[in-house]
Order: structure tokens, then C-alpha cells, then sequence
């Protein structure tokens, strides 16, 4: 039985859940049969204990899950904000669980707090390369409510909270056209994720939309290896089919072209408009001034908080097919 949890083990073995937590814990009030019995299942389905359930137990599961990729990322900084803004005021607490962009790292995660006594997760999942089976797993195995938001899988029963990624990118890449673009380029992340999915769509169709004929080249695959991600960059920008503007669908990559401009000597905005999909604090600082296509990251994380904790509070509370849609914001400067 594959990440079995303390209700399964005392199920099979007929003993109650807090029996089996004391034998588990060597209680002196549990004789040494059962202790016997408990530990050899629990050994037989490599169950372990989650080290912070007994200090938790005593505050009556006000806790919640968040997994995200990392927190460097400046969007995911601010919806941990945002998702803190509602637990805090609700008296929840708020753990944080950084998978770094690690499929292995975050199944660990959730095999991990199959033991726990959260109530909740909020999740943004860091890939879609292997499908999300684990998450359904999860599921199974412990009933609790969980709301993806951002990176959402493909999962339709559980409640997501997203932004409008493919008109916002459709209208951002229509703005590198019509200020002069003919040749623009999507900055991509390999990962088949729901977002990137939906804003390599919009910059195609904008491009259709304008008469200029799509070709897959104009997909640059970026990678977690930043030199590499260099290395890419200034071979492109050195190319005989240098790009005359950018879409940079994600964050890290923004401060990469600037670098790559810099050192080739291109002048942006002359040689090379450039738009970000950005929650940074010093676009407006760069040298010339960033424009931005910016998710409401605050606000979505307030809005999966919300959801969650109306439906870990109200047991009847469908949130099956809950799909929560934001607007993006578009804000151009001095790179386009």
C-alpha cells in the first residue's frame, strides 16, 4: 500500500489512531505486543511518522501546506504574501515547502505530509513531464482540499486560480509588433506547464494575427542553468537572424538579455524592443526602464488561501470546478 497514513495502519491493525500514535511514540501506556504489532506494520510499509504531529495535534489542524517551485522568483514571494495576508487573520499556520523545481523533491514533499495533521495545500507545481499521479494520489490517500494556482495541472477536479496568460501575452506581443517588431522571439521555459503552454499561444497567434508566418525558431527554449541560458542568448543575438524584439515569459530570462545586450553592445529599445512577464520591483530602475506584463501574484495568492479555507471550513463547499481568472497587467516603458 503506497504512502499509507497513521488512520490506514490502525485500520488494518484494529486499534484506534491514538493507540497506534502513543505505540509509535514508545508510550509507557501501551504494552509491548502492540508496540510490537504497530512498529512491524508500520516497518512493512516504510510508514514514518511526521516529526511535528504531536506538537501540532494540540492546535486542531489550523495548519496549511504551500509548495511552490522556489521564492527567489519575485511572483511567488509576493503570493506567499498574499496567501499569509488571509491565513493569519484566520489564525492558520502557514508552512512552506520549496520544491526547486525538483519532481522527486516534491513528491518527497507530499509523502511527507500524508503523515501530518494540515488541513489544506495550496501548490504550484514545478513540472508536467511525468503527468501529476502523485497529486491524485495524494488525494486519495487523505481527502484533503487542495487549489493549485499558476502552474495548475491538468487535474479537473480540484480548484485553480489563475491569470488571463493567453490574451495578456496575445496583446503584449501585438504592442513588439506594432512598435515595429518583425521578427520577435519567445523567451520559453522546456517544462510542459499549463502557463507556458498558454503564452506560447498567445505570441503565435499575434504574430498570425499581423501576417508574420510562425516558424518554431522563434520558441527560445531556456533552462535552470543560467550560464547556459547566456550562453543561448548572446549565440542568438549574435546570429545573422537576430531577434528585433523579445517576449520573455519568464522572469530570470529578462535580466539575462539585458546582460547579452549589454556586453554585444545592442541598444534597447533600437535594436531590440524587450517585454517581460515580470512582478519586479526595479523594472522601472533598469537602464532603459523594463516593460512588464505583471500576474496579480498578491491577489492570487489571497484568492487560493480564500478558496482553501472555505472549503477546509465548510465541509459541503463544492470547489470541484472552481476556476478563478485574473487579468494581468500590461505596463510598457522605455525597452519597447
Amino acid at each position: 500500500m503506497k504512502g499509507i497514513n497513521m488512520i490506514q495502519l490502525a485500520k488494518e491493525l484494529g486499534l484506534s489512531v491514538s493507540t497506534v500514535s502513543k505505540a509509535l511514540g514508545d508510550s509507557h501506556e501501551i504494552s509491548a505486543n502492540t508496540k510490537k504489532r504497530v512498529l512491524e506494520l508500520a516497518k512493512q510499509y516504510k510508514y514514518k511518522p511526521n516529526p511535528f504531529a504531536s506538537n501540532l495535534r494540540k492546535k486542531k489542524g489550523k495548519q496549511i501546506a504551500v509548495i511552490i517551485p522556489d521564492i527567489v522568483n519575485n511572483f511567488f514571494a509576493l503570493a506567499v504574501d498574499g496567501i499569509e495576508s488571509v491565513t493569519m487573520s484566520k489564525h492558520y499556520d502557514t508552512f512552506i515547502y520549496l520544491t526547486h523545481e525538483n519532481l522527486e523533491r516534491e513528491k518527497s514533499v507530499l509523502e511527507h505530509l500524508e503523515n501530518g495533521l494540515i488541513s489544506g495545500l495550496i501548490i504550484s507545481v514545478c513540472t508536467g513531464k511525468e503527468g501529476y499521479g502523485h497529486f491524485q494520489q495524494f488525494y486519495e490517500n487523505t481527502k484533503l482540499p487542495m487549489v493549485f494556482f499558476d502552474r495548475v495541472p491538468d487535474l479537473l477536479q480540484f480548484p485553480k486560480v489563475i491569470t488571463n496568460n493567453y490574451e495578456s501575452t496575445h496583446e503584449a506581443t501585438l504592442k513588439l509588433i506594432k512598435s515595429g517588431c518583425k521578427r520577435p522571439v519567445f523567451f520559453a521555459t522546456t517544462e510542459p506547464l499549463y502557463t507556458s503552454i498558454e503564452r506560447r499561444r498567445g505570441f503565435q497567434d499575434a504574430l498570425q494575427s499581423q501576417g508574420i508566418a510562425f516558424s518554431d525558431d522563434m520558441v527560445v527554449n531556456c533552462s535552470d542553468d543560467m550560464e547556459e541560458n547566456y550562453n543561448t542568448l548572446r549565440k542568438l543575438f549574435m546570429s545573422k537572424k537576430r531577434p528585433d524584439g523579445v517576449f520573455a515569459s519568464i522572469e530570470k530570462y529578462v535580466i539575462t538579455a539585458y546582460q547579452v545586450c549589454k556586453e554585444l553592445k545592442l541598444n534597447i529599445p533600437k535594436d531590440i524592443k524587450l517585454i517581460g512577464m515580470t512582478n519586479m520591483r526595479t523594472a522601472a530602475l533598469l537602464n532603459p526602464s523594463l516593460s512588464t506584463l505583471a500576474q496579480p501574484a498578491f491577489d492570487m495568492g489571497k484568492e487560493a488561501a480564500t478558496l482553501l479555507l472555505k472549503m477546509i471550513e465548510k465541509k459541503s463547499y463544492a470547489a470541484a470546478n472552481d476556476i478563478i481568472v485574473l487579468e494581468n497587467e500590461l505596463t510598457l516603458r522605455d525597452s519597447v
